[in-house]
């Protein structure tokens, strides 16, 4: 992997980079505001394969985004490469309806940098800006929100974000390190299985300084401070024209 494109990629190609607090903040926050998370090879029927090359090609080099597996699975790569310690976890991620998703559902990082230790994630979608910090029962303050990691069985932990005076809960995790491999069974799952989310419709989301842009097969959703804008996708056509306009993304320059 080339570190340096990587660090252009996300914009820090001149950054002074050590494996400490702040540059793992800055890492995680640049990565989401210029790398999106997506699904198009799903429908575009681009087989996702548990590859970092694969993975760098396309993020890096194709300019494109991707989901769990490729995201933090490269992501995880950049930080061993400048220095740091990292595992990868399996997680479980809580559904809309209550239940939660089997082992290997998503992909995250846990970095150890001294006596502290992070959940660092840039793989979920709308979540944490910046690494969490892994104490149990703290609320942390995010510029996407506050969340608090806690207790959640003997074998888990749970990430969870307040939602007005109540938690909702994410995914689940264990600090079992696991290989890139073992996500491979999932990886098939959400890519090729009618039950995988993935596979009901195209997504395209990133965050933004001031909030978050979200292209679907049905809308174009910009939230800006809190505030809320939606436009209909009404054709194919129309989809691949905001793809480009906004995430430039062009299905017509993939092999």
């Amino acid at each position: 992997m080339n570190t340096q494109k990587y660090l252009e990629r996300i914009g820090l190609g001149d950054a002074e980079l050590a494996a400490d607090q702040g540059s793992l903040r800055l890492l995680q926050r640049s990565h989401l505001l210029t790398i999106p998370f997506e699904n198009l090879d799903i429908h575009w029927k681009r087989p996702i394969v548990l590859d970092i090359d694969r993975f760098f090609d396309k993020i890096v080099v194709e300019k494109r985004g991707g989901f769990c597996y490729e995201l933090n699975g490269l992501f995880n790569q950049l930080l061993l490469s400048l220095g740091f310690i990292t595992k990868l976890v399996s997680a479980r991620v809580f559904h809309a309806d209550g239940t939660i998703g089997p082992e290997f559902d998503h992909a995250a990082i846990i970095v150890t940098i001294g006596e502290d230790e992070f959940l660092a994630d840039v793989g979920f979608g709308d979540f944490t800006a910046e690494p969490l910090r892994f104490v149990l029962d703290q609320e942390q303050h995010d510029a996407n929100g506050v969340f608090t990691i806690r207790r959640f069985d003997d074998e888990y932990l749970e990430v969870a974000k307040r939602d007005g005076e109540s938690w909702h809960g994410n995914y689940l995790f264990s600090e079992t390190a696991r290989d890139l491999s073992e996500f491979s069974a999932m990886c098939d799952f959400q890519q090729y299985s009618p039950e995988s989310h993935f596979t009901k419709g195209k997504l395209c989301s990133i965050m933004t300084e001031t909030g978050r842009k979200t292209l679907t097969d049905r809308a174009y959703v910009v939230t800006t401070c809190g505030n809320r804008t939606e436009t209909t996708v009404s054709s194919n056509e129309d989809f691949e024209k905001s793809l480009m306009r906004e995430f430039g993304i062009c299905r017509l320059q993939l092999g």
